[in-house]
């Protein structure tokens, strides 16, 4: 039916244009079928609400407040009329990573909405997980007025203008909706951030709180919709060729593959066979080479491995493949010792450019990949690989064996729970295993059980496992279990967490229970914040100030929350295994809590294999630095 287009009454005219939008199947053929007219007088919360709709983002996660009571009237409507979904959250920083997690592990898009002030400042702070990620989010936050009556309630009070226009366009792209006409342009500008084919991250609109019931004329078939990119690659084979011919005249090549390779799994297996190179994986990339392929040498970086950090620190050159070169994945700049020459394939062109002697091939990362593999297989560049991949064999197997060790530990005496408990890795082994075998998704949060966690997974795809490495958000793992809820098909997930970053979002325990989340929340609990501790350990010989004397009832805790199902995970590894395997059980949230060793216990950790530019390292790691050409 063709909406009235006499309608007087505002909300009536929103609430039957979201039905004909819902009828249609959507906005696009709401105006193909003439069920909307092209020409509407409505609000700016309303614009905004179409506008995202057109770019296929219908799904919202909220905490409303002053600064966005009418963006949350048009969304009430919608709702109603079946177009979009708002989940109600009682934490910004929850929220943020909830949407970051829908993103990155369903490709579903969403916006996160706070009101002015610390609402907004919170989701922003928990955006950086998105921007370290390169995960395309949208944040609408409430706004000061356009008017300038004087200091609006939150606003930051300071004798300027656009405070937090200012703030956000630091960490990503920003656009402050100070005339309604202009989110056609704001959303175009959203467009090419939040779905960005190689470097996407948070966009955030900022809605004056005067401007969002402002009455404006809006053409709907001007909105701009998502942009759909070709995938580009160097125009010729020239440049590949030029790479082929160095791959193969090289003895030791290695593959580091970072974050950005996610999802190119079978063009990176195939290039890395064809160059005869041992794969490097970065924290972010577990599965893209799956876990027993030969050549995987497993992750490198200041945690590192035996295997993968070997390969880093021996090869002649190197072949980078989605990776912005952080800190954490090539030493601080000095993880490739040997290395004369780079071969770098990346979208964005300050990554691909990062080391000097690069030739750089940008473009899609599967597509170079695939081509840049054919023509290694005309150059027959395995040929003269053989002892570089036997010696890089013996190291994975030595790494094999020493983790096989940590495994298998006996539960070890800690003094802070005054009995024997199993070692950190002996116990996120038994659960990752559980995980693999039941098909689930892993998230790991911020501190030791993320740095022994992707030292661990034994991944065949990308996509098993979400490490938040980029920023280290401690309270990202739980909070991304929220994500389930706004998902169109939800799929299992463990959130692997220690007792620091729980307490960071316990608010997971309530969300999840409202909105119907059915996961796991495993807490690794040594009492401290056992990365930090050994760090100041290894670089100082004591530790200070990273540990605590308050005991946690966990179990009560989580229990005291209806709808959630907490346990004990005891002090073995048959008891963890039960207790994960009736955890899974349950409908709905379940929460198991394992006591782990924290100490000088030679089993006790994983190990560090790399160098790092931080504390009394600096010195030896910027020499270092100082003396690489690359």
């Amino acid at each position: 039916m063709m909406l009235d287009p006499n309608q007087t009454d505002p909300r009536a005219a929103i609430r039957a244009r979201a039905r004909a939008v819902r009828h249609a199947g959507g906005l696009a053929p709401a105006l193909a079928k003439g069920a909307v007219p092209k020409m509407i007088e409505t609000t700016l919360s309303e614009a905004l609400v179409l506008g995202l709709l057109a770019q296929d983002v219908s799904k919202y996660f909220a905490i409303f407040g002053h600064g966005s009571t009418d963006l949350g009237e048009v969304l009430r409507i919608y709702e109603e009329e079946g177009v979009t979904r708002t989940l109600n959250c009682r934490n910004e920083v929850e929220m943020a990573h909830a949407a970051t997690a829908l993103r990155w592990q369903y490709g579903e898009t969403s916006a996160v909405i706070t009101s002015i002030g610390p609402g907004a400042m919170q989701a922003f702070a928990g955006s950086l997980a998105a921007a370290s990620n390169g995960v395309g989010v949208y944040h609408i936050y409430g706004d000061e007025t356009t008017w300038g009556e004087g200091y609006n309630m939150q606003q930051v009070p300071k004798q300027q203008q656009g405070a937090f226009g200012r703030m956000t366009a630091i960490l990503g792209q920003s656009y402050v909706l100070h005339t309604p006409e202009a989110v056609r342009d704001a959303l175009r500008r959203g467009a090419l951030t939040v779905h960005h084919p190689y470097r996407a991250g948070p966009f955030y609109l900022l809605l004056p709180l005067n401007t969002q019931p402002q009455r404006m004329t809006l053409n709907l078939a001007s909105l701009p919709e998502r942009p759909h990119l070709p995938p580009m690659a160097p125009a010729d084979d020239k440049v590949l060729d030029q790479a082929a011919a160095a791959i193969a005249q090289a003895k030791s090549v290695a593959i580091k593959i970072g974050g950005g390779a996610r999802g190119h799994d079978e063009a990176l297996r195939r290039l890395v066979e064809a160059a005869g190179a041992a794969a490097v994986l970065s924290p972010g990339s577990t599965g893209v080479i799956p876990d027993a392929h030969a050549q995987n040498m497993h992750v490198g970086g200041s945690k590192g491995s035996i295997s993968g950090n070997y390969a880093m620190a021996e090869c002649e050159l190197l072949i980078v493949a989605g990776s912005r070169a952080v800190c954490q994945a090539d030493c601080s700049g000095i993880g490739y010792k040997k290395a004369r020459a780079v071969i770098n394939i990346n979208g964005d062109l300050a990554d691909a450019t990062h080391y000097n002697n690069t030739l750089a091939l940008t473009g899609d990362i599967g597509v170079v990949a695939e081509r840049l593999a054919k023509a290694l297989l005309r150059e027959r560049a395995t040929d003269n690989k053989g002892e570089w991949l036997k010696a890089c064999a013996v190291r994975k197997a030595e790494w094999a064996k020493y983790k096989k060790m940590r495994f298998n530990a006996p539960p070890l005496v800690d003094e802070t729970w005054g009995r024997a408990v199993l070692a950190q890795p002996a116990a996120i082994k038994i659960v990752a295993d559980f995980a693999k075998e039941i098909g689930a998704a892993k998230f790991f949060d911020a501190g030791d059980v993320q740095a022994n966690g992707f030292q661990i997974v034994e991944d065949d795809k990308s996509g098993d496992t979400f490490t938040e490495a980029g920023a280290s958000y401690m309270g990202f793992a739980v909070s991304a279990l929220l994500a389930a809820a706004q998902a169109a098909r939800p799929r299992y997930s463990i959130a692997f967490t220690g007792d620091g970053s729980f307490m960071m979002n316990p608010q997971i325990l309530i969300d999840a229970v409202e909105h119907g989340v059915r996961g796991m929340i495993v807490i690794f609990d040594n009492r401290r914040m056992a990365a930090i501790t050994g760090l100041q350990l290894a670089q100082y010989g004591e530790g200070f100030r990273t540990a605590d004397r308050v005991a946690v009832d966990y179990v009560a805790l989580a229990n005291a929350v209806t709808g959630i199902r907490a346990s004990h995970g005891g002090y073995n590894a048959d008891a963890l295994a039960k207790a994960v395997r009736a955890a899974h059980h349950y409908d709905g949230l379940s929460v198991v809590h394992v006591p782990v060793y924290c100490g000088p216990h030679e089993l006790g950790g994983l190990g560090a294999w790399g160098e790092w530019n931080v504390g009394n390292w600096v010195d030896d790691v910027q020499r270092k630095w100082m003396a690489q050409d690359l």
